[in-house]
């Protein structure tokens, strides 16, 4: 029996993976076609599909999401009794349907003819009602299920997923989609986390305490105390950095000169040329470099090294880096 099992299992992979290779070669104009219109597209790309096939367009729809192309799944029954009011003409519909005659599917076809948008078709029989009404169709050229009955619909969805991936990269690429922009829609995930730029975390404005190097220490110390911070970056007249003052290099002169620091420079006191970070680089890059050198806090510069923000760990923190 267990080879039995075994056979079976290598079959429907081997299958639905020649299905999927047999893809590469129907991969044309038609489907440059249907990513320039994508691509184009002013609306959102409407992905909709009933049964296991509906279970494929909630997959696609999310992934064209996530790479930046506004999306959505509609469900074909509830389509007919009302939810093809949520689509307008400058929509782009992907129907997706092996047999190209599925009722519910069938059904939504003239009221998005009379919309007017543009209906893509992912299916395996191009002369059906779907591939007839459609403005693009991507054949699947699927014959058989990888299911041993041939009903269970198994390659004809592993086309369609793998076809849908194909179109949502292609689109992400002709787009220029950066991977600026994948963190900027992925903030709760690693792999947002693992892209976020140290601008992206650090603080700025009033958050940021930056004095001139004469400023006496006691208003560097009001400075920092406005902005809930434990330092402060040191700059010139042009708001270059030169030095970073933080509470540890107070503790450690507290002493000086009687207890009459405050009205002196803070330059005087202060780390010069101290480690910084630029603003477009990563936050882990950052993070290894706090860690490795065992500081709190990073002075944040552009490219001239005027200072434009500050990095503390405690950003890092709340943003699940550490």
């Amino acid at each position: 029996m267990s080879s039995s099992v075994l056979k079976t299992a290598r079959e429907v992979l081997a299958t639905e993976a020649r299905a999927i290779q047999r893809l590469t070669r129907r991969i044309g104009p038609e489907f440059e076609k249907a990513v320039q219109k994508m691509a184009e597209c002013r609306g959102r790309v409407i992905i909709s599909g009933m049964g296991k096939p509906g279970f494929i367009a909630r997959k696609i729809a999310a992934t064209l999401a996530s790479t930046g192309t506004p999306s959505l799944y509609l469900h074909p029954a509830e389509a007919i009794h009302g939810d093809l009011g949520m689509v307008k003409r400058e929509d782009l519909v992907i129907a997706i349907s092996n047999s190209g005659e599925t009722e519910e599917v069938v059904r939504m076809l003239s009221t998005l003819k009379k919309i007017g948008v543009t209906l893509m078709a992912l299916t395996s029989n191009p002369k059906s009602p779907l591939a007839k009404n459609a403005d693009i169709v991507l054949d699947l050229g699927i014959t058989r299920e990888a299911c041993p009955l041939n009903l269970a619909p198994s390659t004809s969805t592993t086309a369609a997923l793998a076809m849908g991936d194909a179109l949502a990269l292609s689109v992400l690429k002709k787009r220029g989609f950066r991977q600026e922009d994948f963190a900027l829609l992925h903030p709760g995930g690693s792999l947002g986390r693992k892209l976020l730029k140290v601008s992206d975390l650090m603080r700025k404005g009033g958050s940021n305490p930056v004095v001139e190097e004469n400023t006496p220490l006691e208003k560097a110390l009001l400075v920092i105390t406005a902005a809930r911070a434990g330092s402060c970056a040191l700059v010139d007249r042009k708001r270059r950095l030169t030095g970073i003052f933080t509470d540890g290099d107070l503790r450690r002169h507290l002493g000086d000169d009687g207890g009459q620091i405050l009205k002196q420079p803070v330059k005087k006191f202060a780390t010069l040329k101290p480690l910084s970070v630029v603003h477009d680089q990563l936050a882990a890059e950052a993070l290894n470099l706090l860690r490795s050198k065992k500081i709190d806090e990073l002075p944040v510069v552009d490219a001239q090294r005027r200072v434009v923000g500050m990095l503390d760990v405690q950003d890092l923190l709340r943003a699940g880096f550490v």
